[in-house]
């Protein structure tokens, strides 16, 4: 972070500004280390504890059925998860983000929203758990297979619905009013053979100053969804060209590729889950005294931290690699320019990092650094 401003990135800020980002970043830097420490410490001490197996073996003695003790077992887990994280998000929202400017959120909101987000997570852990236990008790050790299938109409289920059912839990989208910015979005999806029918306004400034913009669903779901701090904050241009990056994933079917490598690494983790689910070693070092599915899909999950570690890299060169082509797909319709301006305008306006450790962004970075995306559009532009 106090590397100096590449030569294409100068005038982004001025020297109070960039002090003030600067400091942003450490303070968010301080938090997350710090909540990743506390998370590292208390699962140690649970594990060497062995409280995982004395919870399970108290779920087992109050409940005969095993589903209902695989689902308390689990909301247990989720809810001491969530009271551990809300002291961290709490600090970073009113004290980090509230201090920077970028805070909306009232406290009201912020525990609303706590509840919500827990109970969504949990449907959803309880009706994959619940899937998977119930194939394992039916087909034994192949139960894999039918998992996969199981799994992959979730997949699908929440990327077609995610949008329309799950965030109105959170804001409210309107459709996008009639009027110039809708008529530049229209034009623009034509001229690149876009059909788009299904363009909404978020209210994200009621939690956040940031802004942002997603496309989401396929076939006669599909969806864009602007902030309203996005539209606030770009000029029109900057908003299609924005977009014109978005259709760009869409015309490189990187959400149905992303689907498909999703379901590939579930596919191969229920597969080797399938070899050890019985296995009475995973119980054990979970503090377990007796078979256990509850806990050995815990300490599976566990296991494969280092694995998907390792991992992590790989994601994120493909997708890296894939922000690129969107990128050059909205050069390529001569919206280039207003991408790269609209770029700038929203790194100032999150205060991101200008100057990010190479490894870091090799290691952490699932989209390329601003001067990478301006270099690249760039050269697409000459």
């Amino acid at each position: 972070m106090t590397h100096p401003i590449p030569q294409l990135l100068q005038g982004l800020y001025d020297e109070q500004q960039y002090a003030k980002q600067q400091h942003y970043m450490r303070a968010n830097r301080r938090v997350s280390s710090l909540k990743r420490g506390v998370e590292v410490v208390v699962t140690l001490v649970l594990l060497a504890a062995g409280v995982y197996g004395r919870y399970d073996n108290w779920c087992k003695s109050c409940f005969d059925t095993g589903i209902v003790e695989l689902l308390v077992f689990f909301f247990g887990c989720q809810l001491f998860i969530e009271i551990l994280s809300i002291p961290f998000s709490y600090y970073s929202t009113f004290n980090v983000e509230q201090r920077y400017g970028f805070n909306k959120t009232t406290a009201a909101t912020f525990w609303l929203d706590c509840v919500k987000e827990f109970l969504v997570e949990y449907v959803m852990t309880a009706i994959v758990m619940c899937g998977i236990f119930l194939l394992f008790q039916w087909l034994g050790s192949s139960f894999w297979i039918w998992a996969t299938c199981f799994l992959t109409a979730i997949i699908v289920i929440v990327n077609l619905f995610y949008s329309s059912v799950v965030v109105p839990l959170f804001n409210k989208q309107t459709p996008l009013e009639a009027g110039i910015l809708r008529q530049a979005i229209e034009q623009a999806a034509a001229r690149m053979q876009f059909k788009i029918k299904n363009i909404y306004v978020i209210n994200g400034s009621k939690r956040s100053t940031k802004a942002n913009a997603y496309f989401t669903g396929f076939g006669p779901k599909k969806r864009i969804v602007l902030y309203d701090t996005l539209i606030e904050q770009l000029s029109t241009d900057e908003i299609v060209a924005v977009l014109a990056h978005e259709i760009g994933h869409y015309k490189h079917h990187d959400t149905l590729i992303g689907m498909v490598r999703a379901i590939a690494m579930v596919a191969a983790y229920l597969w080797v889950f399938s070899l050890v689910v019985s296995s009475p070693e995973l119980p054990a070092a979970l503090g377990g005294t007796a078979p256990s599915f509850a806990l050995s899909i815990l300490a599976f999950s566990m296991l494969l931290t280092p694995i998907e570690i390792a991992l992590n890299p790989v994601a994120n060169i493909l997708s890296r690699r894939a922000e690129y082509k969107a990128d050059a797909f909205a050069a390529r319709h001569g919206l280039g320019a207003a991408l790269v301006s609209g770029l700038k305008k929203l790194s100032v306006n999150t205060m991101s990092n200008l100057t990010p450790h190479p490894l870091v962004v090799w290691f952490n970075y699932s989209h390329p650094t601003l001067y990478q995306r301006i270099l690249a559009i760039n050269k697409i532009q000459k």
